[in-house]
């Protein structure tokens, strides 16, 4: 059974801060892969060859996503190979329920009751599928590579949230979060 989400007004947050930091978000993304190798491996090794740039930004989410469950507290230990596994067979088992990667894949992802971790797929699904305006340097991830990008990191927050102990105040922080309010375009839509 998954851990309660973490908040989706502090995923977001702490998704954002790390695309603001920048160089300095870096070393931190390196500490973080570091530490996460085995899950990192598993998620290189299966995800189909990219351009240089689609494979950065594959590798930058998922360094966001380990980010999210260390920044929000509570304790991360590594990742073994059963929780990848386990994690594996169950994304895999959903797969047919979520394909094709079409303008349907994010609300079919989204009608999958029991993810691990729901607020930081949707932060991955906004991020790869459903923002609009992309930043200043930001690379466009084509669909068919955006959706095997979001599957991989399923499955990293699945393995992830497996690993990971809630901070012992969580229920208080999710009773006091914000209530996450989508971000506009710079044209002023949601």
């Amino acid at each position: 059974m998954p851990n309660p989400a973490i908040p989706r007004y502090d995923v977001h947050r702490i998704s954002e801060a790390c695309a603001e930091d920048g160089d300095r978000y870096r070393g931190t993304a390196t500490r973080l892969l570091k530490q996460q190798r085995r899950l990192l491996n598993f998620f290189k090794k299966n995800l189909p060859a990219m351009d240089a740039q689609t494979g950065e930004v594959s590798v930058y989410l998922f360094s966001v996503v380990v980010q999210i469950f260390e920044q929000y507290g509570g304790s991360l230990s590594k990742v073994n190979g059963r929780q990848i596994d386990a994690a594996a067979v169950r994304v895999q088992g959903l797969i047919d329920q979520v394909l094709p990667f079409d303008a349907g894949f994010a609300d079919r992802v989204r009608a999958i009751e029991d993810r691990a971790q729901p607020n930081i797929l949707d932060e991955a699904l906004w991020a790869l599928f459903e923002r609009d305006q992309k930043k200043d340097g930001e690379v466009d991830v084509a669909e068919q590579q955006g959706g095997l990008i979001f599957l991989m990191l399923w499955v990293a927050a699945e393995a992830l949230d497996t690993a990971w102990r809630p901070p012992t105040d969580f229920e208080e922080r999710i009773a006091n979060a914000p209530e996450f309010v989508p971000p506009a375009d710079e044209d002023g839509e949601e």
